[in-house]
């Protein structure tokens, strides 16, 4: 089985690009960024973090390109992909990333009260006593 599940911080914007036109007429959005997974360490309690390679095709790709920022925390699944390939010096290079099958937001919008960031709503007064999980 080969699953991840990561949740970090991008380190910049996305770097986008398409392919040329396929077989279909249709071009496919590639997005990669790098995310920011913290680490935990046992002594000192020091932060640290990993960088992850991360790759989005497709759908996920526009995704990544519509929505995602620098700085902005999100969940991801996805599985390892490892690859090389020889550089311009003639070394032999390998690559390890994460190709993203899902992505989510992993923070509430940043706004100026935290009335406007909470997914819930006040209880009205006077209805208390009617809630099913009130408590007498």
């Amino acid at each position: 089985m080969n699953k991840v599940v990561l949740m970090g911080r991008l380190t910049k914007d996305p770097e986008i690009r398409y392919t040329q036109k396929e077989h279909q007429g249709e071009s496919l959005c590639i997005a990669r960024y790098t995310l920011a997974v913290d680490r935990r360490q046992k002594r000192d309690n020091e932060a640290a973090a990993d960088f992850i390679s991360i790759v989005a095709f497709g759908k996920a790709g526009e995704f990544a390109e519509k929505y995602l920022k620098k700085g902005l925390k999100i969940a991801i699944s996805g599985r390892i992909q490892t690859g090389n390939y020889t550089n311009k010096d003639g070394q032999k290079v390998y690559t390890t990333e994460v190709v993203v099958e899902e992505q989510e937001f992993a923070e509430a919008k940043k706004s100026g009260s935290a009335e406007e960031t909470s997914d819930f709503q006040n209880i009205p007064e006077g209805i208390e006593d009617d809630l099913p999980f009130s408590q007498p």
